[in-house]
């Protein structure tokens, strides 16, 4: 396997691999990283569907991309992706898939032309005082001391990283900046979340810079992301014979590493409560989901708070990993990152209007019609005074395609899930749908005395706690997360959000899709490259552009330095005034 840039190979059809149509896979999950190593074996490995068996313990697939209506209880989704124009492997990916309303186009094709005639951007990114606009007036708000901060951390070397936290590199002077009340609201990040991942993050997300705080860097989806993404690709995977086997759980995929080559010998499953397992070949090919980061999914209804249990269950994908993980170095440390979970918690919500009671006081902070079928909040608003560090969006409505005309869904989350609500006085852990939409519309600008009606007759609320949503964050070492094809693997891999992959970013979809990429073409060795991980960092635009709009639009000789250094910056540019280079600072307003 080796990476390409550019579209010399990008569109490029590669030669089948004269093994591909004579292996079998088995993958075990069935989220995105799964479903997308499905397809590259097919599309790109040539190996016939009904060669590939995906083992999945739950009775629907899609991992973390969910969007469902659950009956007597409402609508739900865990989470809200967002998603970059330099998600190079999953458009590689959504350009072959059909779109369902459109079979002639894609759904990259559809994807493109609604971001394209719908653009994404807030018209009130951040609140406060009951739903007033906080202002900020899209600055970051970071002082020359927490410029240089991020900046030190941007140059670090990986290997000063390991296991440090955020805090261990940043102090009050970025603490205390909108630079990380942005990062955090829209990336999930926390103190104690791991530096090296953030150094990762603002590296590949210069070009985002411009665009975090009003959310112009972002693009959507039509619908909510399983029927987006998920649906469109089982079609797919579907129609070319791939055999789904719900409700099987992997509890074990033991090798045999006496040599310098390792081998997937056998996957041990439960199937309807029966032990059993699949003795495996060299000709076959193992693709292990190793950690999930929606685990121990807890869900409450209208009246009743989501259970917290974040016990690692026997035959949970950490339990495996854990047994996966003794049996060799080169497999990673699963307790890196699911042994903390009061660290990795998030509570969210999603709330269904009944009726348009509520919709007056949405318009008033997103300054949009949710009805209109565009853009409305243009991601998410957070609430900056809210104790829970409550964050909320309305996508393009409707978010399910069965929706009633008169609902609007909304996506709500709160970061800080053991503290008391500023209203409810409850910590969002135990609160109810419904307790959790009245905090929410105390903050969003309802008046006292209509809140307790509006949240019970009006609205739907349905919580989810999810105990490891932020795990793959934690701070790590050389070595926790196994690489994806580990040194000497003969026929297997990892794949999804704690495999290693270099120089990309976790908790994004196009993570789970890279590493089921690598792993088929590795495996395979498919004579075709893996589009890297956008390089911004490597671009002197890129890195200029973003260096000035995070000093909110001051100089470099505007930043407060010693005299001596002043004068040694003035006389190298001085050398410069008649080069190309001088020409660029001053097109980047560096200068």
């Amino acid at each position: 396997m080796y990476y390409s840039s550019g579209n010399y190979e990008a569109f490029s059809k590669p030669e089948y691999p004269k093994a591909g149509n004579r292996k079998r896979a088995y993958i075990i999950g069935s989220g995105m990283a799964a479903l997308s190593a499905a397809c590259f074996l097919i599309r790109d490995g040539g190996m016939p569907g009904e060669r590939i068996h995906i083992l999945e313990k739950n009775p629907i697939p899609g991992g973390a991309l969910d969007g469902y209506r659950f009956e007597s209880i409402g609508y739900v989704s865990r989470g809200e992706r967002q998603f970059d124009t330099h998600f190079e492997c999953l458009w590689d990916l959504l350009r072959s898939i059909p779109s369902e309303d459109n079979p002639e186009l894609s759904v990259l094709d559809e994807f493109y032309r609604l971001n394209k005639r719908d653009p994404n951007y807030s018209l009130c990114r951040v609140t406060v005082n009951h739903g007033e606009e906080a202002r900020t007036e899209g600055k970051f708000g970071l002082s020359d001391m927490g410029a240089r901060e991020i900046m030190h951390l941007f140059f670090m070397p990986d290997e000063e990283l390991q296991n440090k936290k955020i805090s261990d590199v940043f102090d009050s002077e970025v603490f205390s900046s909108n630079f990380w009340m942005y990062v955090r609201s829209v990336f999930g990040f926390e103190n104690w979340h791991s530096a090296l991942e953030m150094k990762r993050y603002i590296r590949r997300y210069l070009h985002y810079v411009d665009g975090l705080p009003d959310g112009k860097c972002m693009r959507f989806t039509r619908y909510n992301q399983y029927e987006a993404i998920v649906l469109p690709v089982m079609r797919y995977l579907e129609k070319h014979g791939v055999q789904f086997d719900y409700g099987v759980r992997v509890t074990n995929v033991v090798f045999d590493c006496g040599t310098a080559r390792k081998f997937a010998n056998r996957i041990d499953i439960v199937r309807e409560g029966q032990e059993d397992s699949i003795d495996l070949t060299a000709e076959d090919l193992v693709f292990i989901t190793n950690g999930s980061i929606v685990e121990n999914t807890g869900m409450g209804s209208q009246n009743d708070p989501a259970a917290y249990n974040p016990e690692i269950r026997e035959g949970s994908s950490f339990d495996m990993w854990r047994k996966i993980a003794v049996q060799n170095d080169a497999f990673g440390n699963p307790d890196a990152f699911c042994r903390n979970p009061e660290h990795t918690t998030w509570v969210t919500a999603t709330i269904t209007t009944l009726d348009k009671a509520i919709v007056p006081y949405l318009k008033k902070v997103t300054k949009r019609d949710p009805f209109s079928g565009k853009t409305v909040s243009g991601g998410i608003v957070t609430v900056k005074d809210s104790s829970w560090l409550l964050s909320w969006s309305v996508a393009r409505q409707p978010v399910f395609s069965d929706q009633e005309n008169k609902q609007v869904v909304i996506w709500v989350v709160g970061l800080h899930t053991d503290q008391p609500g500023d209203y409810i006085g409850k910590t969002m852990k135990d609160c109810s749908g419904m307790e959790i939409c009245e905090e929410w519309l105390y903050h969003l600008g309802v008046p006292e005395d209509q809140i307790r009606d509006l949240a019970e007759n009006h609205a739907a609320a349905v919580p989810v706690v999810m105990p490891y949503v932020s795990s793959a964050m934690m701070p790590r070492g050389a070595g926790d997360r196994p690489r994806v094809v580990p040194e000497g693997a003969v026929n297997f891999s990892f794949i999804g959000q704690f495999a290693e992959t270099e120089r990309d970013i976790v908790f994004t979809t196009e993570y789970s899709v890279r590493t089921g990429m690598e792993a088929v073409y590795t495996l395979l060795d498919i004579d075709r490259g893996v589009p890297e991980a956008w390089s911004g960092e490597y671009d002197l635009r890129c890195l200029m552009d973003a260096a000035v709009k995070l000093l909110d639009g001051r100089t470099v000789l505007e930043m407060k330095m010693g005299r001596g250094r002043k004068f040694f910056l003035k006389r190298v540019l001085r050398k410069l005034r008649r080069t190309d280079l001088y020409k660029m600072l001053k097109e980047y307003h560096v200068i």
